[in-house]
This record gives structure tokens, sequence and C-alpha cells, in this order.
């Protein structure tokens, strides 16, 4: 899809912090409270350190202007999860630095206008907040749906703060009013998608998820393997085969990690890969990376596939 920016957007400062192009196409929206009554640009300095490791999409300072730091074609790196930001615009909005971390009524109105040009812009009706973790991790959005989620589910955070969360319903049905859409919460059926080489052999099971996205990414990392629903009915076999090593990625950040195995679970080598461009010749599945591990050619290790973009 062609991706946009926002018109609202006052400020630019485009961080370096990113993993180029989404994965994913854009249906998720997730406001994070920046902890200081910042402007856009104090916020525009913040996340252009590459030592920083942390961006997000637009930031709304402490006067409601709005600034971009990542584009929207690109993942940034804001809720500590990869598969959340693959799918999510991240939002960093100027708050106090207690909790509950309050938002001047300036900022959370702008908010509010931001969600609606969002959604606009990539074709939603409405915007969802579905109040619970595994609820909205396994729900599967329809085309005209947003739905929104939170930092502190993927880490121990606050963020977006106690005062922001109390009004994520709130942001939700406005948003939703805005765009003319029902503001009718979806009801929700959880389910495990389990990935196997069969149905019938549950011995080769590597994992069962509540999302489908991260089922096939484990597939995907796993040659010969298929997602599985509940029923047993196959929803998804991975095209990736061992002959699609080597392949080259490039990486964008200074100091990405290098790891004896493939998971965080392993010990770093306290080596960096610096950027550059570098050959995978294994990919595994493990702890710590939702895109899976990479084995690099040179036999120094392996480094997470989250932070680098693979050169087609």
């Amino acid at each position: 899809m062609a991706y946009t920016n926002s018109s609202l957007v006052s400020y630019t400062k485009l961080s370096p912090n990113h993993s180029g192009q989404r994965t994913h196409s854009i249906d998720r929206i997730t406001p994070h409270c920046v902890v200081g009554q910042c402007s856009v640009e104090t916020l525009g300095s913040i996340f252009l350190p590459t030592s920083r490791q942390a961006s997000c999409n637009y930031g709304i300072g402490v006067d409601g202007r709005v600034g971009m730091y990542v584009e929207e074609k690109n993942r940034s790196w804001c809720s500590s999860s990869s598969a959340n930001d693959q799918r999510a615009i991240t939002i960093e909005c100027a708050s106090d630095t207690t909790e509950p971390y309050a938002f001047k009524d300036v900022v959370y109105q702008k908010l509010i206008t931001l969600c609606v040009d969002i959604c606009k812009r990539n074709g939603k009706k409405k915007l969802l907040w579905l109040g619970d973790k595994d609820k909205t991790l396994s729900y599967e959005s329809k085309s005209d749906e947003m739905v929104l989620t939170v930092h502190r589910w993927f880490a121990n955070k606050s963020c977006p703060g106690n005062w922001m969360y109390a009004r994520m319903g709130d942001l939700a049905e406005k948003v939703t009013a805005q765009l003319g859409g029902s503001a009718d919460t979806p009801t929700v059926t959880t389910q495990l998608y389990r990935v196997r080489k069969t149905w019938s052999d549950s011995k080769s099971q590597k994992g069962a998820y509540k999302i489908l996205s991260n089922a096939k990414k484990c597939a995907d990392a796993n040659p010969g393997y298929s997602v599985f629903d509940v029923n047993g009915v196959n929803i998804y076999t991975s095209n990736t085969t061992a002959a699609e090593v080597p392949f080259l990625v490039k990486v964008s950040i200074t100091d990405l990690n290098i790891r004896t195995g493939p998971g965080t679970d392993y010990a770093k080598t306290g080596r960096f890969t610096g950027k550059g461009v570098f050959t995978i010749v294994e990919v595994k599945s493990g702890k710590g990376s939702t895109a899976g591990w990479g084995r690099l050619k040179s036999g120094a290790g392996w480094i997470s596939l989250d932070y680098a973009a693979k050169i087609k």
C-alpha cells in the first residue's frame, strides 16, 4: 500500500532509530506518555542519537503541536514489542513527570484529532479499545478497524500512565464518532494457533500463540511447519525453505548485540555488528525476537532480526 504522513505535522526531525518499512499494514495506534512537559523540538533531540535506540512516529508537544520522527511507512522503536510496532502508529504525548502522568487538555484534544487523521488516511472507520491485553492481541481486526494498544502490556512500565489509560475508552469513542462509525465493542473469542509439521504430529509442535501473526512468524522461521487453528485446520503454511539462506540484511544501528545462540537467554559475546550489510546463513526462532535470530556468516554469533532489514 502507499503510506502517507499526517498534514497536522508542524515540525519534522527524522530519527535514525527505526527498522525500515513495516512488515504489517497499519491497524493499531499506541499512545505513550513522554514523562515530561516537553516541546516537539525536545522530543526530536531525544530520539536523534542512535545510542538512544528509541523513537516514535509522532509526538505531541506541551503546546499541542505535532512532530514527526519516523515516517508512517517505517516501524518505530517505541513499545518494547517489535510485533506491535510493526503494525502500530506510535504517538508520544507530553505529560507530567509523576503518576498519573496527566496530559494537558490541548495535548489530549490534539491526540484525538491526530488519531482521526491516521484512521481516515488508512481507511479505518472505527477505533477500538478492548481494554484487555489478551483479548486485544488475539483479536483479528476487520479491514475498517483500528485497535488501541498500550506500552504497559509489553514492558514493566506504567506508560501511557494511569491518566491516559483511564481515557482510552473515551479516546476510542470520540475518534469513532468523528469517523462516523459504530462504537459497538466486538465480541472477542480467544483461540490458540499451533505451529506443527502436521496437525496429527503434536510432538513436532513449536508453540501455541494467541496472535496469528506471531504463529506465522514462528512457522516462517521453521521450514516445513504450518499454523493450525483450534479445529486442526491448516490456515498458513510457510513458504520459507532452507534454500532461502543465505541472505543479506542491513543493520542501521551501531550497537546491535551479537549473542552466542539464537535468543536473549544466550550470552552476549561482548561484540556489536556496527552499521553495515551482513550475510545470514541460518535462521531460528528464539526468546526475545519476534522476527527470529540470524546466524552471521562470519561465525561471530547470532543477531536479532527485529533490528535487521532483509535486502531483497
